[in-house]
């Protein structure tokens, strides 16, 4: 092979190589198997670590939530989440996190539901707390069993999927822009993320 095809070779494999981490059709990988721990920042106590094919809490050194904060804000997306949850794990996906340093529904976010036993049916899993106050039906339990949140967010519109099934949408514009934080809750059962993907609209 010549000097200039195997420069040429080596050129488009540099490019294929960063166009793949990038994701293919603008999915940005934010999270994958044990990987991508560097596009977080870490609140609270939580034991976040890479198990098992997947970043998880179970203990925290603190009484509060511990949040997974991405470093990236994002406004209109797509999210993709792959998630485990036991029974009685009180979890939860926030959107447009106004505040990165104290992710709370709260302070400014939106939240989709993890949390089958939450004891107002109303923010079960599968729901968007505090903003679509409907029953979530018991059939979209997610304990003991991956599942898939698919959310769209764009502008004051946002769309909740549970393994393909939509639990909830809302008509909304308070937090127009944030992070994404994925919670682990103390005194629950554990929580495993195995992929977030992202893309922008």
């Amino acid at each position: 092979m010549s000097r200039s095809i195997a420069g040429i070779v080596g050129a488009l494999a540099l490019l294929v190589a960063g166009c793949a981490g990038m994701g293919s059709g603008g999915w940005v990988t934010l999270l994958d198997g044990e990987t991508g721990m560097e596009n977080w920042n870490v609140t609270g106590g939580g034991n976040w670590r890479a198990e098992d094919g997947s970043i998880q809490a179970d203990k925290s050194t603190t009484k509060g939530a511990s949040i997974l904060v991405s470093k990236r804000s994002f406004k209109d997306f797509e999210l993709y989440v792959e998630f485990w949850a036991a029974d009685e794990t009180n979890s939860g996906v926030y959107l447009r996190a106004m505040n990165p340093n104290d992710v709370r529904t709260a302070t400014g976010a939106y939240e989709a539901q993890i949390w089958d036993r939450n004891p107002d049916p109303k923010y079960a899993t599968g729901a968007l707390v505090n903003v679509a106050a409907v029953p979530v039906p018991p059939i979209y339990k997610a304990g003991g069993h991956w599942n898939v949140y698919e959310i769209r967010a764009k502008g004051p519109e946002i769309t909740l999927k549970l393994n393909g099934v939509q639990t909830a949408k809302a008509n909304d514009g308070r937090f127009p822009e944030g992070r994404i934080g994925l919670q682990f809750n103390p005194n629950s059962g554990p929580i495993k993320f195995r992929k977030v993907r992202i893309r922008e609209l």
